[in-house]
């Protein structure tokens, strides 16, 4: 059975925003070019000094040292203010270093921090080690529950920051990031985005509303699995210093190097962000009925709770999708075991796919009624989809479906009451009628 499609077109290939008369993709695309005086190149150069000398006694230039800034990473610092709309941008060496820099910029002992009760696990991790620590004071929230926001940010002990997660890691919950920005203002709280899941190029929190964005660049943004790194885009110059000067204390920027390689993949980001797009589709359409399949996590499905405000604020949908298996954890090692284009790992945003296990991979770390309350189960897996052939990922997706399906079937009985042996070469199980009603697929 196939899945009717939506015709509303894609979103993943509209025009980005104009922006000083140019539009994303070309501010993307030229980062860093012909901005060489001294030869003239038109790639940046990458500067690797460590230091840089004074013109004269007490007469610095504009770099001196390279953790408080750099040429090559400047390059990239301003490519991403300028994709995401904002005032200033800090590289950091990774994006678990932007996260920390925003929390020492930003929060004082006592101070009360909301966040997604099902963000990404080395979040969890930091958020509830130092708050283990009386660094602060944290509160899950569900934000995709506008009363259980308004509640949070009600009361006497009102939070200073609200930590938003858009789309949420793993199970794609998406956030209205205008709406819980307006609360979070009228509270007095500052608003931080993740947006590592999209990237700036299909979503620009600063526009809705959020004071700083936080990257894992990582990911989409270098978009090769080769660079580990991250960067927080302020919404004014007073955050961009702020954050800029705990950078530079806490010794987390970002290396020239990994600065470098980031700025050439964010060239490529558009036309990866096609690719993966298109992948995307082609494979929810193809596993979205499998009886192995019993959901799917994707903002691009319209039956997806958060449908509708990702169709609003977002200019598509990703290439992250999570699905849960029956069986549980017997299906999910029947699923990896043989997978041939999927690779069993944690991370995302590169080109080539990959599969991860959440509960055992990226929110180990998370206790298990913290993982419970998440939604976040043993047959939960979360795919990036990369950019090999369509068919390749299809074919591979559904052999590991059927070896999943295959591993949890009930052995047949016989007249006699005995059971006989189930053939692994072929799928156990048929479609209910649940199954065979799947909702429909907006196309991105």
């Amino acid at each position: 059975m196939t899945l009717p499609r939506s015709t509303s077109g894609s979103p993943a290939t509209a025009a980005p925003q104009q922006q000083g008369g140019l539009s994303a993709l070309t501010r993307a695309i030229r980062a860093g070019i012909d901005s060489d005086p001294s030869q003239g190149s038109v790639a940046p150069p990458l500067f690797l000094s460590s230091n840089y000398s004074f013109a004269g006694f007490d007469q610095p230039r504009r770099y001196d040292y390279t953790r408080s800034g750099n040429p090559t990473r400047d390059v990239l610092a301003d490519a991403l203010t300028a994709l995401e709309g904002g005032a200033g941008a800090t590289v950091c060496a990774t994006g678990m270093g932007a996260i920390t820099v925003c929390l020492n910029a930003l929060l004082c002992p006592g101070d009360k921090v909301l966040i997604p009760h099902d963000c990404y696990g080395g979040t969890w991790r930091l958020f509830d080690s130092l708050a283990a620590r009386g660094h602060f004071v944290v509160e899950t929230v569900d934000f995709s529950d506008q009363d259980a926001v308004a509640d949070a940010l009600a009361g006497q002990h009102r939070p200073v920051l609200v930590w938003l997660e858009t789309p949420s890691n793993p199970l794609l919950r998406v956030t209205d990031v205008a709406a819980v920005a307006a609360a979070a203002h009228a509270a007095g709280a500052i608003v931080v985005a993740d947006n590592t899941f999209l990237s700036p190029l299909l979503q620009q929190p600063l526009q809705l509303g959020a004071d700083l964005v936080v990257h894992s660049t990582t990911k989409y943004i270098n978009g090769h699995s080769d660079v580990v790194g991250g960067a927080v885009v302020a919404g004014t110059a007073e955050l961009a210093e702020q954050i800029s000067w705990w950078a530079n204390v806490l010794g987390l920027t970002g290396s020239p190097f990994d600065s470098y390689l980031t700025v050439r993949g964010l060239r490529t980001l558009h036309t990866r962000l096609r690719a993966h797009s298109e992948n995307t589709d082609a494979v929810i359409a193809a596993i979205g009925e499998h009886p192995a399949v019993t959901a799917v996590h994707y903002p691009g499905l319209v039956s997806h709770p958060g449908h509708r405000i990702a169709a609003r604020q977002q200019q598509g949908f990703g290439a992250m999708l999570s699905i849960e298996l029956a069986g549980g954890e017997t299906a999910v090692r029947a699923f990896v075991d043989g997978l041939r284009c999927f690779s069993l790992a944690e991370s995302l945003g590169g080109t080539e796919s990959l599969v991860a296990h959440p509960a055992t991979m990226t929110h180990a770390s998370m206790s298990a009624e913290a993982r419970r309350l998440a939604g976040i189960g043993d047959g939960l897996l979360r795919l990036s989809i990369g950019i090999e052939a369509a068919e390749d990922l299809v074919a591979d997706l559904l052999d590991a479906l059927d070896r999943a399906a295959a591993a949890t079937a009930p052995a047949p009985a016989d007249r006699l009451g005995t059971s006989t042996p189930v053939d692994e070469g072929t799928s156990a199980g048929t479609a209910t009628e649940a199954e065979l009603s799947r909702p429909q697929l907006l196309r991105i």
